[in-house]
């Protein structure tokens, strides 16, 4: 029986790192709403990372907001160590119960759509925040130092490994 080894080292250690698609571009979220790529232009950071919009509860600082051809994608840290709220929240990212994003802004210009919600193509961003369940279905966390995603590609090496092992 051939043996197929992997080693694998997984960035698992605590600064908080945190990227995720903000809103992705071309769908509406849960209200209709769609809003268009430029939308985010001038965004100033760095920006608040709330936990659930709420203002009283700051966790991190996005410090990269890039408007990407499937949405806007921000980078930033939470900040563990620092705030025990942020280690609260960490926690809650690495076991998966906190998967999504969402945006918190003031609309400069819109207008309606037809069968509901409206397309956005200025606005002034405020923050973005770590939820549960975003508005924005495709709106979530893509990657965090955390046990979630090293367990995923774990998973991955041992498919590919299988699928090696007993070729169809």
């Amino acid at each position: 029986m051939e043996r197929l080894f992997f080693e694998t080292k997984f960035a698992a250690d605590d600064t908080g790192e945190i990227e995720g698609l903000a809103w992705p571009f071309g769908s509406p979220d849960r209200v209709g709403d769609v809003i268009e790529k430029g939308a985010f232009a001038g965004a100033a950071l760095p920006l608040p990372m709330l936990f659930g919009h709420d203002p009283d509860d700051p966790v991190g600082a996005w410090t990269e907001a890039t408007e990407a051809i499937d949405g806007l994608r921000l980078k930033g840290r939470l900040l563990v160590g620092e705030v025990r709220r942020a280690d609260e929240v960490r926690a809650l990212v690495k076991a998966g119960a906190v998967r999504g994003l969402s945006i918190g802004f003031l609309t400069k210009k819109a207008i309606p759509r037809k069968g509901g919600g409206r397309t956005i193509s200025k606005l002034e961003l405020l923050e973005a925040s770590l939820v549960a369940i975003p508005m924005h279905p495709g709106a979530k966390v893509t990657s965090a130092k955390t046990a979630v995603r090293a367990l995923e590609i774990a998973a991955a090496i041992t498919r590919t490994a299988s699928a090696l092992r007993n070729p169809s």
